[in-house]
């Protein structure tokens, strides 16, 4: 029945940056499932969020969003905060799918809008039609994947693209993780299929940055807890 389907992502371009799962409850200390290294994950996907709009470079972004009623994923729970995406992983030109179990979608639609973003009810976008459709029709060079977690989410997004004889680099420095050695093994899982293993630095070079601006704790707020030994008391 695909093949009936009618490509409506006609614009071929040289890079995409696959935006996965970048919303609070992953990305914020107070989140219910923060990553582990959430600071440096944050300033890194700030940078990259950055130069993709300096180059113009598309995004396609995709949200978990659950059910209140979801007993089983009590994180980015629909109308919560936690489900709300990071700021700055936002353009102003963008559109938003629900997680409805369509496949419909404007023709198109990447000449229309600089962002989209793909609700999904599951871990894997692929489980999702519209997504499986957006992703697989796409005509892309590269797609440059950053978010969460890399043991699951963005392992399932690598490795789904890869079956699908895409060009895949993972940026490892702008992915969030939960558990180190997971992580580890999904990555080189993802590398030995045929993704790129690469940083931030080596696709947007060296940067000041040390503030990530979304995240109140202390470590990304740039303030350290300094112990006082009374001298001169």
């Amino acid at each position: 029945m695909r093949k009936l389907i009618r490509p409506v992502i006609t614009l071929r371009r040289r890079r995409i940056i696959i935006d996965v799962d970048t919303q609070k409850d992953f990305m914020l200390a107070d989140g219910k499932v923060c990553i582990r290294n959430h600071r440096r994950v944050l300033q890194n996907i700030r940078r990259v969020m950055a130069w993709a709009r300096a180059k113009n470079i598309r995004v396609i972004s995709t949200e978990q969003i659950y059910d209140q009623s979801d007993t089983k994923h009590t994180w980015c729970t629909a109308g919560t905060e936690g489900a709300v995406k990071i700021a700055y992983t936002v353009r102003s030109n963008h559109v938003v799918f629900p997680a409805d179990g369509c496949t419909d979608l404007p023709r198109d639609i990447l000449k229309h809008y600089d962002q989209i973003i793909l609700r999904k009810r599951c871990i894997d976008p692929f489980d999702e039609p519209r997504a499986d459709r957006v992703l697989g029709e796409l005509q892309v060079n590269e797609f440059i994947i950053i978010g969460a977690t890399a043991e699951e989410a963005v392992k399932m997004t690598a490795l789904g693209l890869l079956v699908r004889r895409k060009n895949v680099t993972i940026l490892v420095d702008a992915v969030g993780t939960h558990d180190r050695a997971a992580a580890e093994i999904a990555l080189r899982q993802a590398e030995a299929k045929g993704a790129k293993l690469a940083d931030t630095k080596s696709l947007l070079g060296s940067s000041c940055l040390r503030l990530v601006g979304v995240c109140n704790c202390a470590r990304c707020q740039g303030r350290t807890q300094k112990q006082s030994f009374g001298v001169g008391a």
